[in-house]
């Protein structure tokens, strides 16, 4: 299905909307003369120092080219080789990048059943009897995912149990941050409470989807890991040559916090969308609205009738679950006309 001028404001992902403006001018700021390739320039030097005043004096990032690309080398920096990892059964890493964790990393995920999403202690302690069994794939690392795939947050807290819970069991904590800035602005705190602060050892810190063009990090806080990033991201395909152009866009983002301010937003149209839900008959929501997700249950002939008007995707067809995503340039209107365009399909 195209995208034109056929379809008002797409609703089916914060992939599908622009650049922000103010990413724009970096990417413009940085296009001027020549600089060294493969980070060796002074915007990608900016950007290293942003991470460590946002994350902790501690705090090593790294620019890469995408989210999946994100979470293999942050993954491949905890593994060895004949590792599994554990996440929910929603994970992005398990349902969503075509196997590229057992294909390119080459080893076992270990998918567990969770309620919204969310992994808990528990979770990962009914996995910790295959240690020191030679026949079973022996768990590193539990990567979560926060944003959850069901639009859910972990808190702070939750996330620290899940970090002392592995690190008594000797793994690691991973955290896919996708929409790590919806997260915090959700949970109305900074980036590091809910990664450095919580015992996080590595994430992914998402832009793309809050406003960059093809602009994603890594980030590791334990310092035991970053010796080997270097040659991890040049071999996974991650290593820009033009780096300067991603590093510009995480520059901004990370500046007067721009990534507070564009996830912000897009919880907001979230939250506005999922209040007009409210008195429609047979719709209703799926999941707690706490990010830039909505996840409703619609009769089938009301999402059809939806969906030959704007762009948005079923989560789970047979069970008429659909997901709408909303971003930072997600304007009220735009929530307004499409619940004005739901309420009248609704009662035709």
């Amino acid at each position: 299905m195209l995208i034109d001028s056929m379809y008002p404001k797409s609703f089916a992902s914060d992939n599908h909307a622009g650049v922000h403006p103010t990413v724009l001018e970096a990417i413009a700021a940085a296009n001027q003369g020549d600089a060294p390739a493969y980070g060796d320039d002074r915007w990608t030097s900016v950007f290293e120092d942003k991470v460590k005043e946002a994350f902790g004096p501690d705090a090593e990032g790294f620019a890469v080219l995408n989210g999946a690309g994100a979470n293999m080398v942050g993954l491949s920096l905890t593994l060895g080789r004949y590792s599994s990892i554990l996440c929910a059964d929603s994970a992005h890493i398990a349902t969503h990048e075509t196997g590229a964790a057992e294909r390119l990393l080459g080893v076992k995920l270990v998918t567990i059943p969770t309620e919204q999403g969310k992994l808990r202690p528990d979770d990962v302690k009914s996995q910790l009897g295959v240690i020191g069994n030679p026949h079973i794939p022996q768990p590193s690392v539990v990567s979560i995912s926060q944003v959850t795939e069901l639009g859910t947050c972990y808190s702070p807290d939750e996330i620290a149990a899940l970090a002392e819970t592995a690190h008594e069991a000797g793994l690691r904590l991973h955290v896919d941050g996708a929409r790590l800035a919806n997260a915090a602005a959700y949970l109305d705190c900074d980036l590091k409470s809910i990664t450095a602060d919580a015992g996080v050892d590595v994430f992914s810190f998402g832009a793309t989807k809050n406003g960059a063009l093809a602009a994603e990090a890594v980030v590791i806080l334990d310092s035991s890991l970053a010796p080997g990033i270097p040659y991890l991201r040049r071999q996974s395909l991650q290593l820009a040559s033009k780096m300067r152009f991603i590093s510009a866009q995480l520059s901004a983002l990370l500046t007067d916090d721009l990534w507070r301010a564009n996830a912000s937003h897009a919880n907001k149209m979230a939250a506005r969308l999922a209040d007009g839900l409210a008195d429609l008959p047979g719709v209703s929501l799926t999941y707690p609205v706490q990010s830039n997700a909505v996840f409703a249950t619609l009769p089938p002939a009301l999402a059809e009738s939806l969906r030959s008007r704007y762009l948005f995707h079923y989560w789970d067809e047979p069970a008429g679950v659909v997901r709408w995503m909303t971003a930072f340039d997600t304007t009220p209107e735009h929530v307004d006309d499409f619940l004005g365009d739901l309420h009248k399909a609704a009662v035709t």
